[in-house]
């Protein structure tokens, strides 16, 4: 999971790049990266959060250009290494810079292709470099000294016939303009947005509208499924290939992942939440608890809290506090350090909850580590009881297309019975929303719910799942060490 931003505008896009990426930090911490064109590509990328990387003027002074492109990365497929942090660039057949979010599952193929038949040495194990480079083996078959929209958008629909996955994708063209695409399913999201100057006007594409607001950008409108846009250098918006609604776009957006004040698919994640929350009541009911309070595990499951609470007619309580300088647990390297980090982030207030009937609600429960940690918190801060309400349905399966949820044997609900679940985290009653309630809630939004069916919108096969499966059991090693280099999140 990465969050990407692409601005182009008639003054420098430095400063605003890297204000636009802090909005965006919460999809990614082990890497950050800039990248402007003028009369050359000018790029800095390093480990860690955006503060980090581009912590002097300096650093952004440098960012000269008024188009560009930037990135936070949260490592899903190949190595932590800073040598894969995005952007990426490529000189021939012209110059090209790309981000992209989500994740390429054909990527072994794609690879033996690119080295056999276009004599492409791929260097590194981010994917970002295959779409990278199959960008520009389709352009290299045009006509190059007479390259049209036509035929970039012609190039865009060839590779998505070869590149199989999830990714919204933005990438500089040098002399041409700013291209962004997402794939035919519309997985992963991809927005495009402008602002009026006294010099004409500036336009973006970002992973959530939130970093919009931080720029003083209006949200146009989000790219559909199979769609690219072409923002020439002259500042013309070129559109092709638009599948209608909303595709296969993930839940696990609204879930957990994107803020509460984005908004995604014509709606606001917060609203989505609030109604995931109503319905779980249902499931309170049905177990035939009674509590006195409800909780939330800050702060991506306070939405799904406030409706819950509401719905049952029983108050809602802050009863765990966060330390907002704290990164997000799910995204760190390894469990010892998610761990650790969940010790220093959420600290119970003892008079809310001791005594009390706790309901406690969370986003998700994927290994169910940090849950029986708060559990424990909630036990030890004078809690009668405790129940565990997750907002999202058992996942019993892997994500594939960019969410790094955990190996198959990692997460908790497809390896244990629902009383195997409750016992270890150490809860009186464990409760999930139902499949069937989470799509009713999403049905008009979202697509994919694969990591709680197992029903993948692209064709992914018992290889493709040992080949990422693997692949994750490598990084996790790696994460370990990687994860002193990063130091600040």
């Amino acid at each position: 999971m990465c969050g990407i931003l692409g601005i182009v505008a008639p003054h420098p896009v430095g400063n605003d790049l890297v204000c636009g990426l802090t909005a965006l930090q919460h999809r990614g911490q082990d890497a950050a990266g800039v990248v402007t064109l003028s009369d050359r590509f000018h790029m800095k990328k390093g480990a860690g959060l955006v503060t980090n990387v581009f912590a002097t003027p300096a650093d952004t002074e440098a960012l000269q250009g008024h188009a560009g492109l930037g990135h936070v990365r949260y490592a899903t497929q190949g190595t932590t290494s800073v040598f894969d942090a995005q952007p990426f660039a490529v000189h021939y057949p012209f110059g090209l810079a790309m981000v992209h979010n989500g994740n390429v599952t054909n990527f072994a193929a794609l690879r033996q292709r690119l080295n056999t038949d276009h004599h492409r040495l791929i260097q590194t194990t981010n994917d970002v470099e295959l779409i990278l480079y199959t960008l520009a083996a389709e352009l290299e078959r045009k006509n190059l000294a007479h390259l049209t929209v036509d035929d970039l958008f012609a190039s865009v629909r060839s590779l998505f016939g070869k590149v199989d996955g999830a990714y919204s994708v933005i990438t500089l063209i040098a002399g041409k303009g700013m291209l962004a695409f997402r794939d035919a399913n519309g997985i992963r999201p991809l927005i495009f947005g402008k602002r009026q100057t006294p010099n004409g006007p500036s336009y973006a594409f970002a992973s959530e509208s939130t970093c919009f607001d931080y720029l003083g950008y209006e949200l146009v409108r989000e790219l559909a499924p199979g769609e690219a846009v072409l923002v020439t250098r002259d500042g013309q918006v070129h559109s092709s290939g638009a599948k209608p609604a909303c595709g296969s776009f993930c839940a696990f957006e609204f879930i957990y992942f994107a803020r509460e004040d984005a908004t995604m698919n014509g709606t606001l994640v917060a609203r989505e939440r609030v109604r995931a929350g109503k319905l779980l009541a249902r499931r309170v009911r049905e177990a035939g608890l009674v509590p006195d309070i409800v909780i939330d595990v800050p702060s991506s499951a306070y939405f799904a809290a406030s409706g819950l609470a509401e719905e049952l007619g029983i108050p809602y309580r802050r009863g765990l506090t966060k330390n907002n300088h704290v990164g997000r647990s799910f995204i760190v390297p390894s469990q010892v350090e998610r761990e650790r980090l969940v010790r220093q982030k959420l600290n119970p207030i003892r008079e809310v909850v001791a005594g009390k009937k706790v309901a406690v609600v969370d986003d998700s429960i994927v290994r169910g580590t940090t849950s029986k940690h708060i559990v424990r918190l909630l036990r030890d801060a004078g809690a009668a009881e405790v129940y565990f309400c997750s907002a999202a349905p058992p996942i019993l399966h892997r994500c594939v297309y960019g969410i790094d949820m955990a190996t198959k044997k990692e997460i908790i609900a497809a390896n244990h019975t629902l009383d195997e679940v409750r016992a270890y985290i150490g809860a009186d009653a464990v409760v999930y929303q139902s499949l069937e309630d989470l799509k009713d809630v999403y049905r008009d939004v979202a697509g994919c719910f694969a990591c709680f069916s197992g029903v993948y919108p692209t064709e992914v096969g018992e290889e493709t799942l040992g080949v990422i499966e693997a692949e994750r059991e490598l990084r996790q090693s790696e994460r370990v060490n990687y994860g002193a280099l990063a130091g600040g999140r």
